[in-house]
Formats: structure tokens, sequence, C-alpha cells
């Protein structure tokens, strides 16, 4: 593996004047917050790599290191043993070199500002969402509603992924910008289209918005689009962001982890205090038609035939979606003047407390969920939503393999027909290689059972 055995840069568009405290937590390698500084870093520096394995990645580079150097006009960053592929003849290109000044920034700003205050009342969650993409510079006043949320896999085949971006072709055409959860596939397939369509249209300050957390950064690095990157805190706040920012959202093919944003956004559309709701629509090329259909058939099953109401799907014909999307925009851009709503943050949506608190996948908390039809719902919606993240933990997430080793499998006390549909398309996710099953590749093992009933 090729590295670059030592380099300096100073951050760009970011603050560069530090305390002494924070160049000390940054530094210090005993420091949580130097260790976070430190695996965000290299996540960055390993764009456009094909391992999305963060375990191995670590490995690869454990001799991999950043550190804060004072100087007389500000900080520099050095950098030892970083991937060589983040480097042209010997310097750093601009465009990472701006994303790790984005880490840097919010890093600084969230342990300093954001995580120091108490955080037990919803309004005071959602407020801190927005104070961190204020600070970044991704909420601006005095613009037309115009930002698509994009959300599919990262590990796509080809055909996926060039339908994806050609709908962000598409959308770029329309004069609409694109915010992912930044990684590679079916995240950076629109902005690449956008990209294209927005140079046809000479739009010249198009926006493409990657909005990541450190769980996840170092399996889906930036990819080389993103021109605005934020880091939140954690999955919850980053989904939160994604709702309160976007206008409009459309879903490609995914795996479990794209099902379980689903729900969380089909809870707050199925709030019965959101009467606006958010234009979604699942997209993708004919050979997702059965792909489809299995999503929208599990969605009923669960959620009812009334959820169908929330969402459009469209197979093929990405200028259809195109249109359908800057008509779903437009719709917000006149429903948000007439409420006179901000246009650049949706306050008025309504997030119940159980999406903005981490839900933890310990066997006793999933033995706790209520997966129960006859609970409201946007309830119902985000208990499967968790039920989705212990799954997911359990089959590919370090915490939830060794709490399944350890103790075996998660015991879920729920509804059978819910279960049942839980688990056809978690098969069927495996069979169309969606889904990563760690070191045993050759068969599906559940990491859960349902509860027996007494008879």
């Amino acid at each position: 593996m090729n590295k670059v055995a030592r380099t300096t840069i100073r951050p760009v568009r970011s603050l560069n004047l530090l305390s002494q405290d924070e160049i000390y937590k940054l530094s210090n390698p005993r420091a949580d917050l130097h260790r976070l500084f430190r695996d965000c870093a290299l996540a960055i520096l390993n764009t456009d790599s094909e391992q999305d394995d963060a375990e191995e990645i670590f490995k690869t580079f454990a001799d991999f290191n950043i550190q804060l150097k004072p100087q007389p006009r500000g900080v520099m960053l050095e950098i030892l043993n970083a991937p060589a592929q983040s480097f042209v003849d010997g310097k750093i290109i601009r465009g990472i070199q701006e994303h790790l000044s984005s880490v840097l920034r919010d890093i600084v700003y969230t342990d300093f500002k954001i995580l120091a205050e108490e955080a037990d009342d919803p309004a005071k969650i959602t407020d801190k969402v927005f104070r961190i993409l204020r600070n970044a510079g991704v909420v601006r006043p005095g613009v037309s509603p115009n930002l698509v949320v994009c959300w599919g896999g990262h590990s796509i085949p080809r055909q996926e992924y060039d339908y994806a971006k050609h709908v962000g072709y598409e959308l770029g055409l329309r004069g609409l910008d694109i915010i992912t959860g930044c990684g590679i596939g079916a995240m950076k397939g629109p902005m690449k289209g956008a990209a294209v369509g927005h140079a046809k249209q000479q739009i010249k300050n198009g926006r493409y918005i990657g909005i990541s957390e450190p769980g996840i950064i170092a399996s889906e690095s930036p990819n080389a689009i993103v021109n605005e990157l934020v880091i939140m805190p954690d999955i919850e706040k980053r989904l939160e962001a994604f709702v309160r920012l976007g206008h409009a959202i459309v879903v490609f093919p995914g795996g479990v982890g794209t099902v379980e944003e689903i729900m969380y956004l089909l809870s707050i559309l199925l709030h019965p205090e959101n009467r606006q709701g958010i234009p979604l629509v699942f997209a993708g090329p004919e050979c997702c038609r059965d792909y489809f259909n299995t999503l929208d058939r599990f969605l009923r099953q669960c959620l009812g035939d009334d959820v169908a109401s929330l969402y459009k799907i469209i197979i093929g014909d990405p200028g259809q979606v195109g249109t359908e999307i800057r008509e779903a925009v437009e719709q917000v851009h006149r429903d948000r003047y007439a409420s006179q709503d901000a246009y650049y943050f949706n306050w008025q949506l309504n997030i119940d407390p159980i999406l903005q608190f981490p839900f933890i996948p310990t066997h006793e908390n999933m033995a706790a969920l209520k997966l129960d039809p006859s609970l409201p719902k946007h309830e119902l919606a985000s208990q499967i939503r968790s039920a989705f993240s212990g799954i997911v933990a359990g089959n590919v997430k370090a915490f939830g393999i060794r709490e399944v080793a350890k103790h075996g499998p998660y015991i879920i006390d729920g509804d059978p027909a819910i279960m049942q549909a839980i688990d056809e398309i978690l098969q069927i996710f495996v069979h169309e290689k969606r889904m990563k099953l760690g070191q045993d590749k050759k068969a599906y093992r559940p990491c859960y059972q349902l509860a027996k009933k007494a008879s």
C-alpha cells in the first residue's frame, strides 16, 4: 500500500485559530477526541479506495497519524503515513484538504459547543442539529428550495450506478442541488450526474452536500464530488439533518441501511402532526422492478396499504424522476411561502423523540421493542426502524456481532406477520448480495428469533 510518509498542510475555509485546550485534546494520542479526529481524517484521505471495511482500513494504516502544530499564523496539520491516492506530485488534492478542514471544524465545534450541553429535550436536539449545520455554512437564507436528498446503497451494480447518475443529471438540468450520505455508489452517482447537468446549464455554484457521521465515515469516505461536507455527531442527528434540509427525497435501491432510513422517514411522514410531509420518490432501472415490488409489499405488510400514498415508485425514465421532483420542490416552495416557514430548515417538521435518541441494540432493548400492529402507525414505524437497527448491528456491526456471539440471538417478541415480513426482505437482500454477512458468506444466519408464545 503506497503511503506519503510526512506532509504538512494548512486548514482552508475553516477555523484555524484554536485554543490551547482544543489543540491538546485534538493532539493527545490518549484523548478520545484525537482518536475521533484521526479516524475521520484517515477516512477522508482514503477517498476513492475500493476498500469499504473500516476494520481493514484502520489495520492497513495503523501507523497513520495526524497532529496539530501551532504556528505564528494559526495551526498546521502534520500528517504521517497517509494514503497516497490523496496526493498529486507530492501535494494534497485541494478537495481532500477542504474535507479535512471540514472535519476539524465540525469536531471542534461539536465537542466544545454542542456535546457539552444537556440534550434531553427534543427541541434542544433539533436546535443542535441546526447550529452544527449553520456553523458549517450549509443553511443559507434567501435561497429558494432546491435541495434533493438521495439515499441508496454504496455498493451497487454498475447498471444501478449509471441510473442514479442519469437521475442526478436530470436533477442538475433542472437547477436542483444534491444532498447524500457522501459515499460512493448511489451517493456519488447523483452528484456526478448533477455536476454535468449544472455545467450544461452554466450553473457555476452547484451544491453537492455530503452528510456523514464518525460511525460510518471509514466505510463510506466522502466522494470527490462533495463540495460541502458536514460531520454530524451520531446517526440520529445525521438523519434529522437530511430531513430538515431536504425539500424532496429520492431513494435508489440499497440494503438494510437504506430500509432503516426509509422506516425513519416514514415514521415522520405518518406522524399526524406532519400535514405537509416531504415528497418521496423510489426510483431505479428496469432491472430493479422486483426490488421495489418487494419493498412496496414489505411496507404495506408492516404499515398497511395507506402507507403507499406517501411515496411514488418510478421504474426507468430518469427524466420523469427529474420532472416529478422539480414539480414537488416547486410545491414545497409555494407551501413554505404561504405558511411563512423557512426555506433553509424545516422547523415545522415533528420528529418523535424515539427517533432522536440513539437506539443501542442490547438484548434488553431488542426484547423491549413493541412490534404491535395496534400501535399508531408512526410509532410502529419507529419501532420497526429500531428493530432493523438492531438486526443490522447483529449482522454487520462490531458491537452487535459481539453481543450476539456472547449472548446468543436477539429475542424479539413481536407480531408474527411483521417479523415474517422483516425476515423475508432480509433473505432477498442476502440473495441479491445487498447485505454484508461478515466472514461467513455461505449462509444467512439470522441474529434474532421470535419469542415463543405461551400456549
